[in-house]
């Protein structure tokens, strides 16, 4: 049996409302904002785009200070090392790595950090060769830029010039002795040069032997090794040195030398025989109580005191008078 309205209202006579679905139900008065007229699926492409650039953008700044990336810097913004390595860059060398730079592009990058002390600066690590290379050319210099300690900087720095064996000998004892004077560490220092400490011993015992003013004259002497610079220093410890130099500077001929050409030079001077000192002639002056001893710069007059007591004497109060007398002539 039909279930009878109880309470006598008949739902026709009652005005109907659609009830609202939950999620459009407005809470504590709050009108729930109006439907985007665009469609969902081009606000998720453009939000997947601007998301998708964001990420490359971390990536690249990621790689770029891991120094993985390669970029092409203005050379005039690129300084030098703050420790130079190379006593000098040969100009017939550099025209060549020019020449093939020129035609087959830079192919290693240098490597450069963030200069320490000028903003928008670049400090070269290694490569100043094919920077100066490009320099030459007027061409942008393909580099690498790693955030490096001053360590870092100078290990790099050494270890490529090591794999690349383009410095000389006396170079990288040049190097280890300005990298000494700047405080850096025994263990820094072999990082850098490759070597044990027994090799780093003889590379300083020899900057100690041979000084500076003389290794600039004869410069990086590519061809010569460790055993004959140790030569060399060994033969500048019983040598006037003051004088070799003075030799090599009134030479006319020496500066016209290649660098190993002006090494063997110093040390054919160094292992010429000495002349011999000439023993005084004497001689003696007839019955007087003198004799005279007589080399090729100087004579001297020995008085025989016990023949001529105060003879010596009288001779040294005239002296004036005499030297007046010969210079009247």
């Amino acid at each position: 049996m039909a279930r009878k309205n109880l309470i006598g209202v008949s739902d026709s006579s009652m005005p109907r409302y659609d009830t609202p679905a939950l999620n459009e139900r407005p809470i504590a008065g709050l009108v729930p904002p109006a439907r985007p007229t665009a469609p969902v699926g081009g606000i998720t492409r453009t939000l997947g785009s601007i998301t998708e650039k964001m990420e490359r953008a971390s990536d690249l700044e990621r790689q770029l200070s891991a120094g993985q990336m390669v970029v092409e810097l203005d050379p005039a913004l690129v300084d030098g090392s703050f420790i130079s390595d190379r006593m000098e860059i040969d100009a017939t060398d550099l025209t060549e790595l020019a020449a093939q730079i020129a035609e087959h592009g830079q192919q290693v990058p240098i490597l450069v950090r963030p200069h320490p002390t000028a903003k928008g600066r670049y400090q070269v690590a290694y490569g100043h060769r094919r920077l100066a290379a490009v320099k030459q050319l007027g061409r942008t210099v393909r580099a690498v830029v790693r955030e490096l300690s001053d360590e870092q900087l100078v290990v790099s720095q050494g270890q490529e010039n090591n794999a690349r064996a383009n410095l000389s000998y006396i170079e990288r004892c040049l190097f280890a002795r300005k990298l000494e004077e700047r405080d850096f560490g025994r263990a820094t220092i072999m990082a850098a040069l490759n070597v044990d400490k027994q090799a780093l011993s003889k590379m300083l015992i020899i900057m100690r032997q041979v000084p500076l003013t003389l290794l600039a004259k004869i410069g990086p002497a590519p061809e010569v090794g460790r055993r004959r610079w140790m030569e060399l220093g060994t033969l500048l410890e019983s040598a006037d040195v003051e004088a070799l130099l003075e030799e090599l500077s009134s030479a006319d001929d020496f500066a016209t030398l290649s660098s190993n050409e002006r090494f063997q030079h110093v040390v054919t001077l160094l292992n010429a025989p000495k002349p011999k000192a000439t023993a005084p002639a004497t001689i003696h002056a007839g019955a007087l109580p003198v004799s005279i001893k007589q080399t090729a710069s100087r004579s001297t007059f020995v008085f025989d005191r016990r023949a001529a007591p105060g003879f010596d004497d009288y001779v040294q109060a005239k002296l004036a008078d005499l030297y007046a007398d010969f210079t009247a002539l």
